[in-house]
């Protein structure tokens, strides 16, 4: 870690949304574990590739609580700290309306997301493709989940992140060998309008 993120990680306060957070402990992962663990894992996903915007890290923290929770609101938020608003911004970017079909709010955040929601996005992708099992899935919805990575995500990280993208890259690599894929999808072609 170089000098200036540590100096600028020492000035993040953290704690008020690792609490709001702690909302996620009781919502339930199919690997095991917990939402408020996925948080952490997205989290250090973002420092160990050098992200030390605060808004991004503390929107790391809840990315998933208006999803998966229904106990934490715009106002707590909103009220944090100074970065409470564009905390909040940033979270309902990368939150999917219930109206929304995945691939629809995939290809906004693709097409009109900001660079923060892309960066937030493919963090949150590595850390779910890291716990994506032949023990804990079905095989086909491993392939849809692989499929929708590289029409949405990937571009995503081409985007925002070449190291990001190396390593969506690798983990679909690995995922497609491990269930013994066939035919590998990849590169797959998005449609143009």
């Amino acid at each position: 870690m170089e000098n200036y993120e540590e100096e600028a990680l020492e000035q993040l306060v953290l704690a008020p949304y690792v609490q709001k957070s702690t909302a996620l402990r009781g919502k339930f992962r199919y690997v095991g574990g917990n939402q408020f663990r996925h948080a952490f894992s997205t989290f250090a996903i973002l420092l160990d590739y050098h992200y030390i915007d605060p808004v991004l890290l503390k929107a790391s923290m809840i990315h998933d609580v208006f999803e998966d929770v229904e106990c934490v609101s715009k106002e707590e938020i909103v009220s944090l700290d100074k970065d409470g608003p564009k905390v909040y911004d940033l979270v309902m970017e990368v939150t999917r309306n219930p109206k929304q079909s995945k691939q629809e709010f995939l290809e906004h955040i693709l097409l009109a997301g900001s660079t923060n929601a892309k960066v937030l996005k493919c963090a949150d992708r590595i850390s779910n493709l890291t716990d994506l099992h032949l023990d804990t899935f079905d095989k086909e919805f491993i392939r849809k989940y692989i499929n929708e990575t590289k029409e949405y995500v990937v571009p995503m990280a081409e985007e925002v992140n070449p190291f990001m993208l190396f390593e969506l890259k690798d983990l679909i690599k690995k995922r497609e060998k491990s269930m013994n894929f066939t035919t590998p999808f990849w590169p797959l072609q998005r449609k143009k309008d």
